[in-house]
């Protein structure tokens, strides 16, 4: 599996101002959010409480600290956000352990990514066992590392996991894209001083500085990316 520690500092791209691409997991490069949807509600159900379908947009995208928090104060549960995140993510890992589709044109990108030996990383709000799993499906060579939501003090929105792998992949920020589907992924990025590329999956994003939106990652190819940082630089 890929380290969120690389021991050696990653060549940069060639021939272009872009330096890295940074790309988010779920609901960016695999199709998960519904399995989280899921695992929740299982959960929550077990407990004796059904969520329903309006809390799923409130919930979708964020850090599991925030979704979380926000179900136990809906339902008034009788668990702590530790305990409960234990069930969530077990259950979750139990839903995804026989592989996980990919979003359109994912495996396209990663493979010419790779095939230009393009720095990049995988950025993710999810626990390490989780990106470990899901890793199997994108391929772990497909990446010089990866950064988990459990790994950084502050994950998404904060910058914390985009300034470290783009650190990680020396490269410079500025220089880096970054690929999310939810508004707490691209404020992330966009803080970190990132260029930003959002693929809205479920909830819509609104259009802002520096920020490009996209149908889906079929509009997505490496050309397109380094005329994102060429075009700021």
């Amino acid at each position: 599996m890929t380290s969120s520690i690389p021991a050696v500092t990653t060549a940069r791209a060639e021939g272009s101002a872009l330096q890295a691409v940074l790309l988010d997991m779920d609901g960016t490069l695999v199709d998960t959010e519904g399995f989280w949807w899921k695992a929740e509600s299982e959960v929550f159900a077990e407990l004796g409480h059904i969520l329903e379908e309006e809390h799923r947009q409130i919930v979708i995208g964020g850090p599991m600290t925030r979704s979380v928090n926000h179900l136990i104060d809906v339902t008034g549960v009788q668990l702590t956000l530790a305990e409960l995140s234990v069930l969530i993510n077990k259950r979750f890992a139990e839903l995804i352990s026989h592989g996980v589709p990919l979003m359109p044109g994912a495996r396209r990108l990663l493979t010419e990514l790779a095939a230009h030996e393009v720095p990049t990383a995988l950025v993710s709000a999810s626990h390490r066992h989780i990106i470990d799993t899901v890793l199997r499906s994108l391929g772990p060579e497909n990446f010089a590392l990866s950064v988990a939501g459990d790994e950084v003090e502050h994950t998404k929105p904060h910058p914390d996991p985009y300034l470290l792998a783009a650190a990680g992949l020396g490269a410079d920020p500025a220089r880096c894209v970054v690929v999310e589907d939810t508004a707490t992924g691209v404020a992330s990025g966009e803080a970190a001083g990132c260029r930003v590329v959002a693929v809205p999956s479920l909830v819509p994003i609104a259009p802002g500085p520096g920020r490009t939106i996209v149908g889906s990652l079929e509009e997505v190819d490496l050309a397109f990316l380094r005329s994102l940082v060429t075009a700021a630089h």
